[in-house]
């Protein structure tokens, strides 16, 4: 093999260092997010953010979902880039992109919990980490779901509706689930215990409606889409009309049982043809899907133990760290230009998981 010129690696070098550099970034994201991040900058920073999403979901149960679904979103690359109201570059943002809005919710919990932060512990804790604290204690109000999770994001300095492409749309099938999830380097079972998470909340009309009308046809028709019970495909079809469109302001629970608890009865739900979205049915389809439904069915423990774990993975992917980011004083805004913060953090430290527990 011919050598190649000095300074400049082999095409085959320059494939190696690029895979290895890939292979690298969780593990590098893994050594600098840590349990107990703010234990010496910000002592109250999770207690705080604690009390902002108990009171609301004092007021409103379907809060939790909300906050849950608001993490997910946001880490398909964990950066508090969804909750930028507008784009430094120019451009629609993800929380004015089709997927977003105007179905993701708890924004003001976040900004609620900013604010305490802030007050207490000026320029030191991300609206990042906020929404991963949010969506935990969420899990824990709505399912008794306990777990730790390790800080130290940084918040992005930008957002692109472009990037909502990543996101699994309810028409998904198998393998656009398995590839959209396998991009993120979650696994099969990651992404079976994670739409568990269908449990809780609500949908709007627009994201099922093709699967009880056929709205090509004139007039509109009526039509029950494979999977789908014909009894729930009426109720659906009574509940929302054929023009239904983005903007109808009409909701279901995706679990009609327990729609503001974190259970197993998702997985309960799919045998029975009343998974809401293509997507959950598509769960039934696969066989290695379909035998984890089964398993998370039969035993609520155990989905609870995977479903805490899998939020603490999928909260790692793509963050920024270290010196990349800011802290933002406002969620919803980057800082000004001439602002410098750093992260409250003592010095780095190994990280740990922590615990994941359930009761």
């Amino acid at each position: 093999m011919r050598a190649a010129r000095q300074g400049k690696p082999a095409a085959g070098g320059v494939a190696l260092l690029v895979a290895l550099a890939v292979w690298l970034l969780p593990a590098v994201a893994r050594a600098q997010l840590r349990v107990g991040f703010y234990d010496t900058t910000c002592p109250n920073a999770e207690a705080l953010v604690r009390q902002a999403v108990a009171a609301a979901f004092a007021r409103d149960a379907g809060t939790a979902a909300g906050l849950i679904r608001l993490h997910f979103h946001d880490c398909f690359g964990c950066d508090a880039s969804v909750l930028l109201t507008v784009n430094p570059g120019g451009g629609q943002t993800e929380r004015d992109a089709a997927p977003n809005n105007p179905s993701l919710r708890g924004f003001d919990v976040i900004d609620a919990a900013k604010a305490a932060v802030e007050q207490s512990c000026p320029r030191t804790v991300s609206c990042a980490d906020i929404v991963a604290f949010a969506a935990r204690d969420s899990a824990a109000l709505t399912g008794s779901v306990s777990y730790q999770v390790p800080a130290g994001r940084r918040d992005g300095h930008v957002s692109n509706a472009s990037d909502t492409v990543d996101l699994p749309p309810p028409t998904s099938t198998a393998k656009e689930l398995t590839d959209l999830f396998a991009a993120k380097n979650l696994s099969v079972e990651d992404m079976v215990v994670l739409s568990g998470a269908h449990t809780v909340g609500r949908s709007f009309c627009e994201s099922f409606v093709d699967r009880v009308w056929n709205r090509s046809a004139k007039p509109p028709a009526a039509i029950v889409d494979a999977g789908l019970s014909s009894s729930y495909a009426s109720l659906l079809r009574a509940l929302c009309p054929s023009n239904t469109t983005r903007a109808t302001p009409i909701t279901t629970a995706m679990d009609p049982g327990t729609p503001n608890v974190l259970d197993n009865n998702y997985y309960k739900l799919l045998p029975r043809g009343m998974g809401l979205f293509f997507s959950d049915n598509q769960l039934r389809v696969d066989t290695a899907m379909a035998a984890l439904v089964s398993s998370f069915a039969a035993n609520e423990t155990l989905w609870k133990e995977k479903f805490a774990a899998a939020m603490v993975k999928m909260g790692r992917i793509q963050v920024q760290t270290g010196t990349c980011g800011e802290v933002r004083l406002n969620c919803s805004v980057v800082n000004p230009s001439s602002s410098t913060i750093e992260l409250g953090s003592s010095a780095p430290a190994a990280d740990e998981d922590g615990g994941v527990a359930t009761s």
